[in-house]
């Protein structure tokens, strides 16, 4: 099979960058919006889509471009998330959570019971991510959860 061109490398790691995460990677975008990002002719940017979904790295509709856990994968990323949970110290919750928004993560939620927070994190960031949390003043425990396969 063919190497990815350093344009397609560019074009899935904007499509990532600029993608929601829900179960997939997701950009609602149009072609014209997405070739001025990019600084290329819509002709060129159908032609680099059209190769990318052809491959199986990405899928396209109507306003929308998914990239699949294969494309994920072409850019080192993982489709498997991990999670930490956090005790956050009462007095303190506002400027961690504050903090917690300035961190390369999926997803943080606030929630009830046991724990204070819930983080997602890709599992590639997830050292990294974790080194910055035990910097955070009010961060009293964490516990880390990696997944190892998707059920459903």
């Amino acid at each position: 099979m063919e190497p990815l061109t350093k344009r397609s490398i560019q074009l899935l790691k904007t499509l990532y960058e600029k993608s929601r995460s829900t179960s997939t990677y997701t950009l609602r975008t149009t072609q014209d919006e997405l070739s001025n990002q990019l600084d290329i002719s819509r002709q060129a940017l159908n032609a680099h889509l059209r190769k990318l979904q052809v491959r199986g790295y990405i899928r396209t509709g109507r306003g929308f471009i998914d990239i699949t856990d294969k494309g994920l994968d072409a850019l080192g990323m993982s489709s498997s998330p991990a999670f930490v949970l956090l005790n956050i110290s009462p007095m303190k919750r506002i400027y961690v959570y504050e903090q917690i928004r300035q961190l390369a993560i999926s997803k943080a939620f606030r929630i009830a019971g046991e724990v204070d927070a819930l983080i997602i994190v890709e599992r590639e960031n997830l050292d990294d991510v974790l080194k910055k949390l035990y910097k955070i003043d009010g961060i009293e425990d964490t516990r880390s959860y990696v997944t190892i396969e998707v059920i459903k």
